[in-house]
């Protein structure tokens, strides 16, 4: 990357701090494409946000993105509630992570008429999070999960395991016995 590029992207992390709950320094950000409730925003140290950012907090929605945190290009996350990413994970591009559904029950009237569900969702920390992942409401991630590209995520998923697919499931899971990553015995 270009070191103008470099301190653009800096200074635009240290305007935003002005509006945002935290920024922590040093951290990045290249241009967003949409920010909704910045003040109930907090970013770390250490945070490399790269182009194409869309982030909201709808109602009292709250992101927490822990420190040492990378958000590929274009990533979208919604809250309605507390959501956080925890501190060292890596979020790869095109991915979307979320808290709200929105409310369906109503047959004949308009989804967008319709209110929202919210259900916690939570990032690990050292998670690496594959292109194209989507994150759904209610999903816990534990610490050091690994998610394939273009998988649909829903549900709790223990710390150390590798998750693919769509619907995603556990592959693998780091053995501490066998210092190994070791097939899990559904797949």
């Amino acid at each position: 990357m270009s070191y103008l590029f470099k301190f653009f992207w800096v200074a635009r992390s240290l305007l935003y701090r002005c509006f945002m709950g935290a920024f922590g320094f040093p951290g990045y950000m290249g241009p967003p494409t949409f920010m909704l409730g910045l003040r109930r925003m907090t970013m770390g140290r250490r945070v490399r946000i790269f182009p194409g950012l869309r982030a909201e907090c709808h109602g009292q929605g709250e992101l927490v993105i822990e420190d040492d945190v990378a958000l590929g290009q274009s990533v979208h996350i919604t809250c309605g509630e507390r959501l956080v990413i925890g501190q060292g994970t890596v979020i790869a591009g095109f991915v979307s992570i979320t808290d709200i559904d929105h409310d369906y029950q109503e047959v004949g009237v308009p989804v967008m008429s319709q209110g929202h569900t919210t259900k916690e969702t939570r990032i690990g920390r050292n998670c690496f999070i594959g292109m194209g992942v989507r994150i759904q409401p209610g999903t816990r991630l534990g610490d050091g999960c690994v998610v394939g590209a273009n998988s649909v995520v829903r549900g709790e998923y223990p710390a150390n395991s590798v998750i693919v697919g769509s619907p995603a499931r556990v592959v693998r899971s780091y053995d501490p016995g066998q210092q190994a990553w070791v097939r899990t015995v559904n797949h």
